[in-house]
């Protein structure tokens, strides 16, 4: 290393970095203000440890969070055999390119496929990544026969990037940024008819949500994924699931095409696969995987030793503590906590959509009160597409802590303005 006279001038200026005391909530949203790009709408908390459902901000108020990490907390905060495989991998190798092999990438994309429909996979860093290949990876199948249109679902969500940010038919996430990519049409959700008049022999793909999340958890009508996938068989289409908020256990098992009779062509994923770590993957079948020939996509970071010994070890601890089962019980004892809500407020609460740990209840009313309320209560929620409240609990949450959160829900509920 370096001694100080020979570091360059601009290193020698700066003030020597000493260690302090963690600083306040109000300190960190002040540096926030003065440094951080102000593009997200934050709660004033600053958080600083969480173990399970549980979370703690700068001033020691715990919290208990329904909603960690924006579902990729999917076995809660901090998960013991994750973070002692980020430890011991972080001791040993950091980074590598995908010029060489490692061990955790390969056996990372093993248990993958063989907990899904048996391709082969691309790692990345994200679900809009994810997306983004698949995309290209679609296109690149169908561009010699001139298929290059890709089919989405109005409602859908896909990602931030340019094309996924197209593929997502929602326009207030265009607004300001066009021209968007070329090449997308948009039709209505759960509607075969509408499929049916747009994949024809100009389509590469149908790219779908199994449940569509942040459109307001919106479940499929019986036989709509069943009918995209054969709509696609018989017009020579792959069908892309868009599995980045449901897939590694979300909805009780491990992918959500799983409950229902299809397999998809492409299948992306991200948020929970590797406990917190950032990671994405596209899976493809093999073959459809053999389009995409060295140069024709990467990933600097996609698949490194960290996030592979994460997801690794989050596959392990979903089935060596029995999770999928739990994520199905999980989901029926909000039901009934639900189902309650309905009976005493049912002109407040209009539907309930529930899948697993994929959990949504539909109000009369915009529910961004809701969640304000929630947040003073020490209960932190999320809501969507305006008037949906959209729950993505550990799969490890315990039945008290549902009880705990469902009577903080219900109390915020009931003090709504009539």
């Amino acid at each position: 290393m370096l001694s100080p006279p020979f570091l360059p001038s601009s290193y020698r200026s700066l003030p020597p970095v000493t260690q302090t005391a963690s600083p306040s909530t109000a300190e960190t949203i002040a540096q926030f203000d003065q440094y951080v790009i102000g593009n997200y709408r934050r709660y004033p908390v600053c958080l600083v440890r969480g173990e399970g459902s549980l979370i703690w901000d700068a001033e020691g108020t715990r919290y208990l969070d329904f909603f960690p990490g924006w579902g990729c907390n999917l076995v809660g905060h901090c998960p013991p055999r994750v973070v002692e495989a980020v430890r011991e991998q972080i001791g040993l190798l950091i980074h590598v390119p995908n010029t060489w092999y490692t061990e955790a990438q390969g056996q990372f994309a093993q248990m993958l496929s063989e907990r899904s429909f048996g391709g082969k996979a691309f790692f990345c860093n994200s679900g809009a990544e994810a997306n983004e290949a698949a995309i290209k990876l679609a296109r690149a199948h169908g561009h010699a026969a001139g298929r290059t249109k890709i089919v989405t679902m109005e409602g859908g969500f896909h990602g931030r990037t340019y094309a996924a940010l197209t593929a997502t038919a929602q326009p207030k996430y265009h607004h300001g940024f066009e021209p968007m990519v070329p090449g997308f049409q948009y039709i209505r959700h759960n509607d075969l008819a509408a499929a049916d008049a747009a994949v024809d022999e100009g389509t590469a793909a149908v790219l779908v949500e199994p449940i569509q999340g942040e459109g307001g958890v919106r479940l499929p009508g019986p036989g709509y994924l069943e009918g995209l996938r054969k709509l696609c068989d018989e017009r020579g289409a792959l069908l892309i699931l868009d599995e980045v908020q449901t897939g590694l256990g979300r909805t009780g098992t491990w992918f959500a095409y799983q409950n229902f009779a299809i397999e998809p062509d492409i299948l992306t994923c991200a948020k929970a696969l590797a406990g917190g770590v950032a990671a994405g993957v596209m899976m493809a079948t093999n073959e459809v995987a053999e389009t995409l020939k060295p140069g024709m996509h990467a990933s600097t970071f996609g698949g490194n030793p960290i996030a592979c010994r994460a997801g690794i070890a989050t596959i392990e601890t979903i089935e060596e503590d029995g999770l999928l089962e739990r994520g199905k019980a999980i989901g029926e004892r909000f039901r009934g906590h639900f189902e309650r809500f309905r009976e005493e407020m049912p002109t407040l609460v209009r539907d309930i959509r529930i899948m697993g740990v994929m959990i949504g209840m539909e109000l009369s009313e915009d529910a961004s009160a809701v969640v304000a309320g929630c947040l003073e209560k020490r209960l932190l929620i999320n809501a969507t597409h305006g008037t949906v409240i959209r729950l993505l609990p550990a799969l490890n949450i315990t039945d008290a802590q549902i009880d705990e959160g469902c009577a903080i829900l219900g109390d915020v509920l009931r003090g709504l303005p009539s």
